[in-house]
């Protein structure tokens, strides 16, 4: 089987090398093709262009950061849709919104190729240990061809029905996550403006049942105001928008995911977008809303 791996950011790259690891001959294309250097050195074979990259790949994989860089790299004479081969077998595992995924996906039957969405739940460190958990939508025979590969990459596979049902569970994930965090931090807020010690609140709060697992591996970031990323504020950012813009074609009104957007947003104005996720606590403490 030949595999084609593009969009080696953070999580795409750790996901090909792991595929590499699991003895697949594995064929890679970037937009910045400095990130190829890493998987070459482990055994990637890298593709000059995205026609050579999908022209002969019996599975194709995107991780690819929005809506707007997959139609770029999809679209146009030299994109995928036109030049993969018949009967491949596109995997997305980019966060995009369902009504999006409808829409590749359509584009996609119409010239033979198959496709699946598959985003992920986990962050840089859970990528690299292979551990993450895929949220599938698509035929039951495509996700089984699909499923070897997916197994190298992840813990989990959870089939969510046709095209466009894993994408709905991510933005469930994704709603979660960020109001989640953006919580925890106005809480520590609060008890920083009351007159509490700011690592005391963390340390209870850690060890509380109100604090979820997520939460808990973001504590040493906050203790050591180290925001490296591991799932940027940027993407948090971006899939708030696309949540809101799923709750409107669905007559649905998301109001604290409203406000949980624009602070996001705010923070990344601030020059926060490129760290991580839980950068959003330091840009609250440094306002010190009240």
């Amino acid at each position: 089987m030949k595999v084609t791996f593009i969009g080696l950011g953070i999580m795409g790259s750790r996901m090909a090398a792991n595929l590499i690891k699991g003895g697949n001959e594995v064929l890679v294309w970037n937009r910045s093709p400095e990130k190829t250097e890493g998987l070459k050195q482990v055994g990637a074979k890298v593709a000059a262009s995205i026609v050579a990259a999908v022209k002969d790949a019996d599975v194709l994989i995107t991780m690819l950061s929005s809506p707007e860089v997959i139609e770029k790299i999809a679209l146009g004479k030299e994109g995928i849709i036109l030049n993969a081969k018949k009967n491949s077998l596109w995997i997305n595992t980019s966060t995009v919104n369902p009504s999006f995924v409808d829409k590749m996906a359509g584009k996609a039957k119409e010239v033979g190729l198959r496709y699946l969405d598959a985003p992920v739940s986990g962050s840089k460190g859970v990528a690299e240990k292979g551990e993450l958990i895929f949220l599938v939508g698509g035929e039951n025979k495509d996700l089984e061809e699909a499923r070897p590969l997916l197994s190298v990459m992840g813990k989990s596979i959870n089939h969510f029905g046709k095209v466009g049902g894993g994408s709905k569970m991510k933005m469930v994930i994704n709603l979660v996550l960020a109001q989640s965090m953006l919580a925890f931090s106005e809480a520590v807020n609060l008890g920083v403006a009351s007159g509490l010690d700011e690592s005391s609140i963390i340390n209870i709060l850690s060890e509380s049942p109100v604090v979820s697992p997520f939460l808990k591996l973001k504590i040493a970031k906050l203790e050591s105001k180290n925001y490296d990323p591991e799932f940027s504020l940027q993407w948090a950012h971006k899939d708030l928008h696309l949540i809101l813009q799923t709750a409107y074609e669905n007559n649905l009104s998301l109001p604290v995911t409203a406000i949980t957007k624009e602070i996001y947003g705010m923070a990344r104005q601030e020059g926060k977008g490129e760290e991580d996720i839980s950068a959003v606590y330091a840009y609250l403490l440094n306002k010190k809303f009240k």
